[in-house]
């Protein structure tokens, strides 16, 4: 049976009108050579004719239309990295720091009053199954430097293995018989996980007494001072509902993935969220290191659990009704970054998926608040949520990952070098500002954020039309000091289709063809580019990133 059954019944003269109006699209030649073919019946010819007229009718047409829009994403991100450079840079040359803007007096003891002086503060530590770092965290929190009368240390525990639990417990008692105020909470489901945790911790009657509530993750360590250096703002500026710290982590260096970690999340809190703070915008809440006024936090609704991104939830409805925020870029507190690569895809894809389905459910309520103005309405939907949070992961997967790569399988569609090569240099170099002792390792960045961007991509999706694993929370693996010894690289004796992640091996071949096809049919040096991006895909998509963490050394 012949494959064009339906042109087999036209008529020449439509036929002939058909081929003449695809030639309009295309080329005359390819109309003559399609209508030769035809009358041949050489099947093999007459599907690679056909798929030259979609190429020229249908491909390349949508991938220059593509091409553009990314070009479009391009100079707007660009934009919005310069416009964030622009801020720090003026920041950093006026020294314009937060006492500058905010009231802050030092804390003392009252003559009269003596230690009744100082209000009342919660801190609040959730856990879940972390026995390897719960007595670092809690011992961390008990050395605050506070009037023991005036400070409640409240410890959430979700575990649900029963000997973290009970290691948290005794942790607990050993603290609360050298007199400190700790109280250990635990409740008989995880409704709600983190944020379910914080909010029933908050229903306490002892928690009616107290002013402020400083949330610590199981990892983290805060310094003595911590609440000397954030209450004070609170104090003496009513207006003021949140003091975010900076993320300091203890195991940076303990191999080639944490340091990439460190130079992303150092941008984050160095440029993004001292942009947000030093503007008086908006910057979310990093759901841990941040002391909140509990008046604020109950006004705007409490602990919400409808996304997995609580803390930017909180952050975004106390904005609405007309809170401000204060991040502090030196006030640093000690953490741990994930280590292992299942560890780190899982917190990516909370991260990303959390904001892109907060953004779902919270953008008409930004639209309509009466209580901000239109310039932070507009830096919230447009430089927070649509430019850091859905525009920076579709264009590092799409652009630089399909459509650039795919320019030379179709030389007509062609991409600007400064949308190719400079305009992302320029982002990397700013980026790198954050963690300048890493620049070296900019190259290691660029090659593993692409290979990232797959995952993220997925979880964007899911986030925006709320399908999948939307809700999916999963704790990130903690291993404190306990388990520095265990650990080796990663190796092949894992399981393998726990190691192994098909799509972006997928990626990485199709990377890979494009590469070889440049060297062989290119007339560019894209190819270096693409192999190497190759390589990042099939180590990733391999597992071969991180450290390797027995399953005998650590809860899940």
């Amino acid at each position: 049976m012949s494959p064009l059954p339906i042109f087999h019944r036209l008529p020449h003269a439509t036929f002939s009108s058909f081929l003449l109006s695809l030639s309009q699209a295309g080329s005359s030649k390819t109309s003559v050579a399609f209508l030769n073919a035809f009358k041949s019946e050489d099947i093999i010819a007459r599907i690679g004719l056909w798929w030259q007229l979609i190429r020229a009718v249908v491909v390349v047409p949508v991938f220059k239309f593509l091409v553009v829009l990314c070009l479009v994403m391009s100079v707007m991100f660009f934009v919005e990295v310069m416009y964030m450079g622009i801020v720090v840079l003026y920041v950093k040359l006026f020294k314009r720091k937060p006492e500058k803007f905010y009231k802050w007096e030092a804390m003392e003891d009252d003559v009269e009053c003596g230690s009744a002086s100082y209000p009342m503060v919660l801190v609040q530590i959730p856990m879940y199954n972390e026995k390897e770092v719960c007595e670092q965290s809690i011992a961390a929190a008990c050395k605050i430097s506070w009037p023991s009368n005036r400070i409640i240390i409240q410890v959430l525990d979700d575990s649900t293995d029963p000997a973290s639990k009970e290691l948290v417990k005794k942790e607990c008692d050993r603290w609360s018989k050298e007199g400190v105020n700790i109280t250990f909470e635990i409740r008989d489901n995880r409704n709600g996980y983190k944020a379910g945790a914080l909010r029933e911790g908050m229903r306490h009657s002892y928690v009616k007494q107290c002013d402020y509530v400083a949330i610590f993750d199981a990892d983290f360590q805060p310094d003595p001072d911590f609440l000397h250096r954030t209450v004070p703002f609170l104090i003496h500026n009513p207006k003021l509902a949140l003091v975010q710290g900076r993320w300091e982590f203890v195991n940076a260096g303990q191999c080639m993935m944490t340091r990439l970690q460190e130079m992303s999340l150092s941008y984050h809190f160095t440029i993004e969220q001292q942009v947000g703070s030093s503007t008086f915008a908006f910057f979310g809440f990093n759901g841990t290191a941040g002391v909140w006024r509990i008046s604020a936090l109950n006004e705007s609704g409490g602990w919400n659990d409808q996304t997995t991104v609580e803390d930017m939830d909180l952050a975004v409805r106390a904005t609405l009704r007309g809170w401000k925020f204060l991040y502090i870029d030196d006030l640093k507190v000690k953490s741990e970054l994930p280590c292992s690569f299942k560890a780190l895809r899982s917190q990516q894809h909370r991260w990303t998926c959390g904001p892109a389905n907060l953004l779902r459910k919270m953008a008409g309520q930004i639209i309509r608040s009466e209580n901000v103005s239109l310039w932070k309405k507009w830096y919230m939907l447009y430089s927070f949520f649509f430019m850091r949070k859905i525009v920076a992961h579709i264009l590092t997967f799409c652009f630089y990952c399909v459509i650039l790569p795919a320019t030379v399988l179709f030389p007509e569609v062609t991409v600007p070098k400064w949308a190719a090569f400079y305009l992302p240099s320029l982002i990397t170099l700013l980026i790198a500002i954050g963690r300048l002792r890493s620049i070296h390792l900019l190259a290691f960045w660029v090659l593993f954020e692409n290979a990232m961007s797959l995952l993220r991509a997925k979880a964007l999706v899911m986030g925006l039309f709320e399908t999948g694993r939307v809700q999916e929370w999963v704790v990130t693996e903690k291993l404190g000091d306990t388990l520095k010894t265990k650990l080796i690289p990663q190796v092949p004796n894992v399981r393998f289709r726990e190691r192994v992640h098909l799509l972006e091996l997928l990626v990485g071949a199709y990377l890979l063809f494009c590469g070889i096809y440049d060297i062989v049919y290119g007339k560019n040096t894209l190819y270096v580019y693409l192999l190497f991006q190759s390589v990042a895909f099939f180590v990733v998509g391999f597992g071969f990133v991180g450290k390797y963490v027995p399953a005998s050394s650590y809860l899940a």
